[in-house]
């Protein structure tokens, strides 16, 4: 079903009888079970205040889209979404409505936060067709909050966002990165976390394993970028590590690849992405039995790229965090599940919810009986 009008999705909602596979642009890969609604149909921006910082799109409006309206304000979306096409060899467009709904974040997460971070306000259709408006366009309008949360990284299971509002920022004059060479991946984390707990604001961090390359990225006045570059140059210095620097094209390229995983793209074999403490991702990777992987948020999300059907949680064990099953074949996802099993508590609470909102069990069920 393609559904143009919010009208058109509360009555095919409630008309549903069997499981819906709620898709937008349908280009993130995830295995869903259910007659396909797609809602990339229901698009535009319906408001747009510059210097409020505040965007309001409907939930099929592709994201180049709201990135094209926004540069032409030197505005831009500080959270960075992933692109997955060229990782998972997706076609179409990526919405803003798959963006919210699966809290797709980049690098930058580690300096201004997730995508959820910037959701001020969401309009969707329940289970029972019923809509539901929550939040406000304004930071200030709480009204709801923690459902606007809730809502970012439920990947349609409780809802189908018809629109949202978020909160966007001001593009910095120029970019640039510091790269060190040579450094494994302990004295990398290390490095990483220097720069992170050091007053010169950088914007992203990570860590290629294979080339043993690892970037650290500030952005802002060209002045203020030389100077911290350079602050950050003497502080690092004693690494053991060679220093170069990166110009402001090379580091919009390197943080692009490194925001799409571009180096895993035309590799064979399952990709994984674990969430975990920075601190920790050293030995997990080594103990993880995969054939490359690499670390961004300064070690706090390691990529991996296993040998495919391999199932990678039960090489890594108990640790404080997740690993998610985002490129395998459709055998290998139904059988180790795409997300990480949850604890009884949440699992609880998952419960609860998808019984509130979803009564009849009709969203993305297929995908959510393993959701973490």
């Amino acid at each position: 079903m393609d559904i143009t009008s919010e009208d058109a999705l509360v009555d095919a909602i409630k008309g549903a009888g069997t499981p819906l596979a709620v898709q937008g642009g349908g280009t993130r890969g995830v295995p869903k079970a259910g007659t396909v609604l797609s809602v990339a149909g229901l698009s535009g921006i319906t408001l747009y205040e510059p210097g409020a910082l505040t965007l309001v799109a409907q939930a099929g409006t592709p994201v180049a889209d709201i990135e094209a309206a926004l540069a032409q304000e030197n505005q831009r979306l500080a959270f960075e979404p992933m692109d997955h096409r060229g990782l998972l060899g997706t076609t179409g467009s990526p919405t803003i409505g798959g963006v919210m709904a699966a809290n797709v974040s980049g690098p930058r997460r580690i300096s201004v936060g997730a995508a959820r971070d910037f959701l001020l306000g969401v309009r969707f259709v329940d289970g029972q067709g019923v809509v539901i408006k929550n939040g406000g366009r304004v930071m200030k309008n709480v009204t709801g909050y923690d459902l606007v949360k809730v809502m970012a990284g439920s990947y349609g299971s409780l809802g189908v966002l018809s629109e949202v509002s978020m909160k966007v920022l001001p593009r910095p004059e120029t970019q640039a990165a510091l790269v060190l060479h040579g450094l494994d991946d302990a004295a990398a984390v290390r490095a990483m976390a220097a720069a992170l707990g050091s007053p010169f604001e950088v914007t992203g961090a990570a860590h290629d394993r294979a080339c043993k390359k690892t970037m650290l990225r500030i952005e802002g006045f060209e002045t203020s970028v030389l100077y911290r570059l350079g602050r950050l140059r003497d502080l690092l210095g004693n690494m053991g590590a060679e220093i170069t620097v990166s110009d402001e094209h090379q580091t919009a390229e390197a943080w692009t690849a490194t925001r799409d995983v571009a180096v895993f793209a035309a590799a064979k074999g399952d990709v994984w992405r674990v969430s975990c403490k920075p601190s920790d991702g050293p030995s997990l990777a080594a103990r993880s039995q995969a054939e490359a992987w690499l670390y961004d948020w300064a070690g706090g999300l390691i990529w991996l790229r296993c040998a495919a059907g391999h199932d990678l949680r039960q090489k890594l064990g108990a640790f404080a965090g997740h690993a998610t099953l985002v490129r395998a074949d459709s055998e290998t996802k139904a059988r180790l599940g795409v997300f990480h099993p949850e604890n009884a508590g949440v699992a609880r609470l998952t419960s609860a919810l998808r019984a509130k909102f979803d009564p009849k069990g009709l969203f993305n069920a297929g995908l959510m009986e393993h959701a973490a």
